[in-house]
């Protein structure tokens, strides 16, 4: 079937990939690193940007931001990441690139990873985790699934979202493994400013 101009005479937009996505997504994510985005902006733009239809939304959110070839080259993924901490708390914030594995050692400590804000170059992050008397909390966007099925517990707490959007294509699927004990495990959103309810 062929594709039909239309009334004015110009031809239908173009529709976006799940790969024109990620990239909006990327640019977004490295803009609030940037300081060139608040947070709510962040967290609109990008749920907008996974429900984008066409490249021509993707691009009007991304309109008024430096696109990759003006910005600084983010830094390659790494392979492997690993965090070693005892009595400490790690967390990596906004613009921090996800690495393909994460390997997490931690007793009596707190390491927090705030996947919302970060750069996202593969599809897959893998956190192998050896938790004591300690916190894993994974700070998640729509779009991100995260899978505790092959976690150990001993005398610990997993709090997941209980319902994935299914509309919003995957853009990260997080594995973790390991075993925590006398801890907790918590997966959430971005915490949102208070304001007036409209």
């Amino acid at each position: 079937m062929s594709v039909q101009p239309s009334q004015n005479g110009a031809m239908p937009a173009l529709r976006a990939s799940h790969a024109d996505r990620d990239r909006a997504v990327d640019v977004l994510s490295a803009a609030a690193g940037d300081g060139r985005l608040t947070a709510e902006e962040l967290d609109e733009r990008v749920g907008a940007a996974l429900t984008a239809r066409t490249q021509g939304e993707l691009a009007a959110l991304t309109a008024d931001l430096p696109g990759a070839a003006d910005r600084v080259q983010v830094p390659a993924a790494k392979d492997v990441v690993r965090i070693d901490q005892e009595g400490a708390s790690t967390r990596r914030g906004e613009g921090w690139v996800v690495p393909r594995r994460m390997e997490i050692r931690s007793a009596w400590g707190e390491v927090t990873l705030d996947l919302a804000r970060a750069v996202i170059t593969h599809d897959t992050l893998h956190i192998d985790l050896d938790m004591r008397a300690g916190a894993l909390k994974v700070v998640t966007r729509p779009g991100i699934v995260v899978d505790t099925d092959s976690l150990a517990t001993s005398y610990a707490e997993v709090k997941t979202p209980r319902a994935v959007d299914p509309g919003v294509p995957v853009v990260l699927r997080v594995e973790i493994t390991g075993e925590i004990s006398w801890g907790q495990v918590v997966v959430r959103s971005p915490r949102r400013r208070l304001g007036r309810r409209s």
